[in-house]
């Protein structure tokens, strides 16, 4: 009996020393401009409701005169390295991230930036510092804390600035309703030396591809990842500021056949930026195959004056506006003698007759324009803005199939150049069909 009470009080024993709280180890000194730039990446990490709150934490990491900041809220994963004065020995703290900013931010109240910038910081395990104060900041229990997922080695690169323009291009066509969550993804597939990046919300279809350097050996296979456009869309405002090469690379789930479940890998892309890693949870599900929808040929191909193009829709929009007018298209009209003009679609046939479009200047690159000649192309004038604001050129093509009772059949065509099949950058917008 005494033997079996003395097992229990021991058990109890162990149990209890393995609830103890991990006390925080952390040390550096730094910056204040380098900890807060550091900590912005490391928010796209942070949840300000996730459970338990450790998981609202940012892990600190020191040694080697370099501090790691981490950060996960299930879906994605920031690391950021910070070259800064640490002791040889490692240590570690899980701070509470939305107090630690907040913190921060008072401790330089009052300076001037320049000041701030420059202030020395300094972490020793919960308590920090400046040369003015010393405040206790929050700490959690790392063993309360989900670890981040692994970050996917890059396996190949590409220019910040050329992939943040064709990101910025894909954005807009991603759905924005819950409902669909696989259409709020953007889709990266990674082959061989093209990134191309998909996006939808069954109205409109945007792709664009980017040129990479392969820094390993390719896969046999495309790559691919869904990735929130909500997450990419945050993360396009910091890589406004980005110099030089992104990394990218893409886990797929490859699990074989009878494997355990908890041993599947976690789909998802990670993008390396310097010092910052960010990895992101591929979405479920199956993004559309797109590859089919987009037209390879087309009846008539019409080169648009940009500028003049947008100015009209603009003006069309805003008649509908002024009228009441909800979703009611504006209307891309041809004459007898093949001139086009932008107008809003407006609800009586009296009204419709007496209304004049704004004339648009037109190049035919493609086809002879006769059978457009009388007939009108129909589009949701908001659709048709967000596709136009993603070129920069001078000019645009519109790839229209063939009228049918005098209205075309399928939806248009938006690229930068005359050709359809060599472009980098498509955009396809579902027209509408009026009664």
């Amino acid at each position: 009996m005494t033997t079996s009470n003395t097992q229990v009080a021991t058990s109890d024993t162990a149990k209890k020393e393995e609830k103890q709280p991990v006390k925080p180890t952390a040390h550096f000194a730094g910056s204040h401009a380098e900890i807060i730039e550091a900590l912005n990446f490391a928010e796209f990490g942070i949840a300000p409701k996730a459970q338990p709150p450790a998981q609202r934490g940012v892990l600190i990491e020191t040694g080697r005169n370099r501090i790691t900041f981490s950060a996960y809220d299930f879906e994605t994963a920031v690391s950021v390295t910070v070259p800064a004065a640490t002791p040889l020995a490692k240590g570690s703290s899980l701070v509470d991230f939305p107090e630690l900013k907040k913190t921060l931010a008072a401790m330089v109240a009052g300076e001037t930036k320049a000041v701030a910038a420059r202030t020395r910081v300094s972490l020793a395990g919960d308590l920090l510092a400046t040369e003015h104060l010393t405040v206790p900041v929050t700490t959690h229990d790392i063993h309360e804390y989900t670890q981040p997922l692994e970050a996917v080695p890059a396996m190949a690169t590409m220019d910040a600035q050329t992939f943040l323009r064709q990101l910025n291009r894909v954005l807009p066509a991603a759905a924005r309703d819950d409902t669909l969550p696989v259409l709020t993804g953007i889709q990266i597939t990674l082959d061989g030396e093209t990134l191309t990046m998909a996006a939808t919300d069954r109205y409109r279809f945007a792709v664009a591809e980017v040129p990479v350097t392969v820094a390993v050996q390719p896969s046999k296979e495309p790559l691919n990842a869904l990735i929130p456009a909500a997450t990419l869309s945050a993360l396009a405002k910091r890589l406004k500021t980005h110099e030089g090469a992104v990394g990218i690379g893409i886990l797929e789930d490859d699990h074989a056949e009878g494997e355990p479940v908890a041993n599947w890998p976690t789909p998802r892309a990670t993008l390396s930026l310097g010092a910052v890693t960010v990895t992101m949870r591929s979405l479920e599900g199956g993004f559309p195959k797109y590859q089919s929808l987009f037209p390879k040929t087309c009846e008539t191909s019409v080169q648009l004056d940009r500028a003049t193009t947008e100015r009209a829709v603009k003006k069309c929009q805003a008649i509908l506006t002024a009228k009441g007018l909800r979703n009611v298209p504006v209307m891309f009209a041809w004459d007898a003698d093949g001139n086009l003009t932008l107008a809003p679609r407006l609800d009586t046939p009296e009204d419709a007759a007496r209304t004049k479009g704004m004339p648009i200047p037109t190049t035919i690159t493609h086809g002879t324009g006769a059978g457009l000649r009388g007939g009108i192309a129909a589009f949701n004038p908001a659709f048709l803005l967000d596709a136009l604001g993603t070129f920069t050129t001078d000019t645009i093509t519109l790839h229209l199939g063939e009228m049918k009772d005098g209205q075309i059949g399928k939806p248009g065509l938006f690229t930068e150049g005359p050709d359809m099949a060599s472009q980098d950058y498509k955009h396809l917008v579902m027209h509408v069909r009026l009664a």
